[in-house]
C-alpha cells in the first residue's frame, strides 16, 4: 500500500537487442503474473487416454474422426469422432457433449486433441526430469518457466504421463506488443529486420535503417536443391557433408526440429563422421560447441540455431581451446587473474609475446593454441570458409537469412545452400503436392534435385504468404488486446493515484454519496411515493452502515426523494467522522488505501477471466452476421463499466464495517502439576467455550449477503477487521437451529406387527 514499494520505473526509453525476436517472434506471447487456482481436473488424464484412439481423416469426406488443417494449425472433430467420444464417456444418445450438463468437458477434449495432434515431442517441447519444457520455435532454446495457457500445458503433461500441475489464475497480463508500445521512445538492433520493415512501421511506428557491413560480404549463397522425398534429401545432405569433411572444410548444419538433428546425427555416426549436436537438450554447451564450429573438418548440427550472440571463428576459438587444455592438465582456472588473461590475449592480437611480461605456465598453452588457430583459420579460408547447410526452409525468411549469416562474417569467405524436399512442412502446406505431380509426369528420378529459378521463386512466395498470414494473426491479436490495454491503462492509473494520494477521504466520501444516490433512485423509481420500496431501501442501507433508531421506512415515507438522499449523506458523513476520531486519522488513511487497492486488484483479476471467456465465444457473432471485434469491444466496454461500479460498491460496503484488531498480549503459560496425594489440586476452572468461528462458505458477518471468503475473510485474517462477537453468535445460532431442524426430521420407526 506504499507507492515507494513500486519496483517499476516510468517507461521512458528502451533499447532492444535482437528486436525482431522480441517484437515479432514473441509478439503474441503474453506476459502473465499468475497465482495458483484450483487443483487440476482428472479430466486431463481421462481425455489423454481417449484421444489417441481417434483416427485422422485422410481424404475429404472420407472416414475418420478428426480433420487437420496444417496451414492454420487447426484440428477439428468430425461427426464420427464426436459420436465415439460421447459413447466412450457414456453420454446418452439423446444428449451431446455440448449440452449444458456436459459442456464443462468440451475444453478438456479440445486441449487433449491439440496436444495429441499439433504439439510434437522434441519439436515443440521436451520432457526433462518429469517436466514439460517448451522449445523456442525460432531459436531452438529451452524456455524454462514458461507454460502454455488455458489448460493446454496440463493436456500435454497428461499426454506424456508426467505430473499434471495445478492450473493458474491470471492476476495481470499484457502482450509484448502492448508492453513495449508503452515506452515513450523505442529503438533496437538486429541483423535480418529488412524483411519485416512493414510490420515494424505499422505496429510500432519504427523505421528500419539498413547499415552497410563493416567489410564487403564474400559469402556465396548457392541456389536451393529441391528433392521429391525427404529420404533423397537427407542422402544428398550426408553426401555433401562427407565431401566437405574430407577436404577439411567446416560445416554447420541447420535443422528445424530436435528429432531431425538426432536423426542426422545417427546417419553421420553410421558413416563414421565425427560431429557435435547442438539442440535444446544440450543447450548448456552452446557457446563451446559454436565457438569451435569453425575448426578444420568440424561438423556441427544445430537446431534452429539463429546463433544470436556467438561468433563462429574460422580455425576455432583459441581462448576456449586453451581453457579446455588447461582443465585437462588439472589447472585450476580460478587461480588465473582475469586481468592477466585479458592482457595476454590483447598482446597476442597485437603480435607481441605475452611471456615477456607474464611469467605463468598457462601463457605458453594460450600462445600455442593462438598460433595453431591462426594457421587453421588460413587453411579454412583457402577451402572456402564455413559451409552452412540448411535442411529445411523456415516460415520466416529472416530466420533462413540468420542461418546463412553464420558464414562469411567480417569479410571471411563462406558458402551456404539449402536442401529441401516436397515433403517438408512448408512445401507440403503451400503447393508441394502439385510440384510432386509435375515431377512424376516428367519422370524425374527421386535422387535427382530440381535447381530451377521457378522452384526457388515458388518457395519464396510460400514464405511471403506465411509471413503475411502470421502478420495478420499478430495484428488480429493486437486489435483484441488493444481493447484490454485501454482498460488496463485506466485501472493501473487509478491504482497509481490511490498509492500516491496522501488523503483518500474526499474520494471515498464522493463514492459513498454517489452510491447512496444510486441506491435511493433504484428503490424509488415508481412515479408515486406510496409505491416506493422503502423497506428494501432500508435493508440495503443497513448492509453498508448502521442507522440511528429513528431512521425507519415509515419516517422516510414523509420525505421527498432528494430529502432522503441528503439525510442519508449526512448520516454517512457523521458516521465516517466518528470512525476517524475513534481509530485516528493516520490509521483511517491506511485502511482507506488498503480497501481501495484490495478491491481494484480482486475485481481486475475476475474481470480478466471474464474477458478470456468472452473472447473464446465471440467468434460465434460472425454466424449472426456481426463483426466479432465490434461485438467484443461493445461487450467488453459494458463489462468494464460494471467493473468500476463493483469496485466502488466493494469499498463503500466495507469502509463502515472495517475495524482494527489490536493483538492482545498473551498471558504467561503456567505449568500445572497434579498433586501426588490428590489433595493439593484445587477445583478445576470451568472450561469456557470459545466464540464460534466463521467458515469459508458461511454468509459474511457484515450482512452483505456474500460468502465470507468473498467478503471479509482476507481483511479479518490480516487483522484489519474483526467480526463482532454478537454477529457471529447470531449466525452460529441460526446454523445450529437449521442443523437441529434437519437432524430432527428423522424417519418414523416402523412398528413391528405382533405375530398371532
Amino acid at each position: 500500500t506504499d507507492i515507494h514499494q513500486m519496483s517499476q520505473r516510468p517507461l521512458n526509453f528502451a533499447i532492444i537487442d535482437e528486436i525482431d525476436n522480441i517484437l515479432i517472434d514473441e509478439a503474441r506471447t503474453p506476459l502473465i503474473i499468475s497465482g495458483p487456482a484450483q487443483e487440476s481436473s482428472e479430466l486431463y488424464r481421462r481425455f489423454a487416454q481417449l484421444v489417441p484412439r481417434l483416427v485422422p481423416q485422410e481424404e475429404e469426406d472420407g472416414p475418420g474422426d478428426y480433420t487437420l488443417d496444417e496451414k492454420d494449425r487447426v484440428v477439428t472433430l468430425t461427426e464420427d469422432g464426436l459420436r465415439k467420444i460421447e459413447n466412450w464417456l457414456g453420454i446418452p444418445e439423446d444428449k451431446t457433449l455440448y449440452d449444458p450438463e456436459y459442456a464443462e468437458m468440451a475444453p478438456y477434449l479440445d486441449n487433449a486433441l491439440r496436444a495429441q495432434v499439433l504439439f510434437k515431442r522434441d519439436k515443440d517441447y521436451i520432457v526433462k526430469d518429469g517436466e514439460i519444457i517448451i522449445v523456442d520455435e525460432f531459436t531452438g532454446r529451452l524456455m524454462h518457466g514458461r507454460r502454455y495457457s488455458e489448460g493446454l500445458h496440463q493436456a500435454i503433461e497428461a499426454k506424456e504421463g508426467v505430473k499434471v500441475r495445478r492450473e493458474n489464475l491470471t492476476m495481470a497480463t499484457i502482450t509484448f506488443q502492448n508492453f513495449f508500445r508503452m515506452y515513450r521512445k523505442l529503438a533496437g538492433m538486429t541483423g535480418p529486420a529488412a524483411t519485416e520493415q512493414e510490420e515494424f512501421h505499422r505496429i510500432y511506428n519504427l523505421d528500419v535503417v539498413v547499415i552497410p557491413t563493416n567489410v564487403p560480404v564474400q559469402r556465396i549463397d548457392h541456389p536451393d536443391l529441391v528433392y521429391k522425398t525427404q529420404r533423397a534429401k537427407f542422402k544428398a545432405v550426408l553426401d555433401e557433408i562427407e565431401q566437405a569433411h574430407k577436404r577439411g572444410q567446416p560445416v554447420l548444419v541447420g535443422t528445424s526440429a530436435i528429432e531431425t538433428s538426432e536423426y542426422l546425427s545417427r546417419l553421420l555416426t553410421r558413416r563414421g563422421i565425427p560431429h557435435q549436436v547442438l539442440n535444446a537438450k544440450n543447450h548448456e554447451r552452446e557457446a563451446v560447441i559454436i565457438a569451435q564450429a569453425g575448426r578444420p573438418g568440424a561438423v556441427t548440427i544445430a537446431t534452429n540455431m539463429a546463433g544470436r550472440g556467438v561468433d563462429i571463428l574460422l580455425g576455432g576459438n583459441a581462448e576456449n581451446l586453451a581453457r579446455e587444455d588447461l582443465r585437462k592438465q588439472g589447472y585450476d582456472l580460478n587461480e588465473i587473474r582475469e586481468s592477466d588473461w585479458i592482457e595476454a590475449v590483447d598482446m597476442l592480437r597485437k603480435g607481441k609475446d605475452p611471456a615477456e611480461k607474464i611469467n605463468e605456465p598457462w601463457v605458453e598453452v594460450l600462445k600455442s593454441r593462438w598460433e595453431q588457430t591462426r594457421k587453421d583459420a588460413e587453411l579454412v579460408r583457402q577451402l572456402g570458409g564455413l559451409y552452412v547447410v540448411g535442411t529445411e526452409r523456415h516460415e520466416a525468411r529472416r530466420i533462413d537469412n540468420q542461418l546463412r549469416g553464420r558464414a562469411g562474417r567480417q569479410g571471411d569467405p563462406g558458402q551456404s545452400r539449402f536442401f529441401l524436399s516436397l515433403e517438408d512442412d512448408l512445401m507440403r502446406r503451400f503447393g508441394g503436392s502439385s510440384l510432386s505431380k509435375i515431377m512424376d509426369r516428367l519422370g524425374v528420378d527421386e535422387d535427382l534435385p530440381l535447381e530451377a529459378g521457378m522452384v526457388s521463386k515458388a518457395i519464396e512466395q510460400a514464405q511471403t504468404r506465411v509471413e503475411g498470414y502470421n502478420f495478420d494473426m499478430r495484428k488480429h491479436v493486437l486489435e483484441y488486446d488493444d481493447v484490454v490495454n485501454k482498460q488496463r491503462e485506466v485501472i493501473y492509473d487509478q491504482r497509481r493515484k490511490v498509492l500516491a494520494e496522501a488523503n483518500l477521504k474526499p474520494t471515498i466520501l464522493n463514492m459513498v454519496d454517489e452510491y447512496l444516490e444510486n441506491l435511493v433512485h433504484t428503490y424509488t423509481q415508481a412515479k408515486y411515493p406510496e409505491d416506493w420500496d422503502l423497506k428494501a431501501l432500508h435493508q440495503a442501507v443497513l448492509r453498508i452502515m448502521p442507522l440511528p433508531a429513528g431512521e425507519t421506512p415509515d419516517a422516510w415515507a414523509q420525505l421527498t426523494r432528494d430529502e432522503i438522499i441528503e439525510r442519508l449523506k449526512a448520516i454517512a458523513r457523521k458516521d465516517y467522522e466518528e470512525k476517524e476520531q475513534r481509530l485516528g486519522a493516520e490509521e483511517m488513511r491506511r485502511i482507506e488505501r488498503l480497501l481501495m487497492i484490495q478491491s481494484i486488484d480482486r475485481r481486475w483479476v475476475r474481470h480478466l477471466t471474464d474477458l478470456d471467456i468472452l473472447r473464446e465465444g465471440i467468434g460465434l457473432q460472425a454466424v449472426a452476421q456481426q463483426d466479432p471485434l465490434v461485438a467484443y469491444k461493445r461487450e467488453a466496454f459494458d463489462m468494464f463499466a460494471d467493473l468500476l461500479d463493483r469496485i466502488k460498491e466493494d469499498v463503500v460496503s466495507q469502509i463502515y464495517r472495517v475495524e482494527l484488531v489490536k493483538e492482545q498480549q498473551r498471558a504467561p503459560v503456567r505449568a500445572v502439576h497434579p498433586s501426588a496425594s490428590g489433595n493439593g489440586g484445587g477445583k478445576p476452572a470451568p472450561q469456557r467455550r470459545q466464540a464460534p468461528k466463521l467458515r469459508r462458505n458461511d454468509p459474511c458477518w457484515c450482512g452483505s449477503g456474500k460468502k465470507y471468503k468473498d467478503c471479509h475473510m482476507k481483511s479479518d485474517a490480516a487483522g484489519l477487521t474483526s467480526p463482532p462477537a454478537d454477529a457471529v453468535r447470531r449466525q452460529a445460532a441460526a446454523q445450529a437451529a437449521m442443523a437441529g431442524a434437519s437432524s430432527g426430521r428423522r424417519k418414523p420407526k416402523r412398528r413391528k406387527k405382533k405375530r398371532r
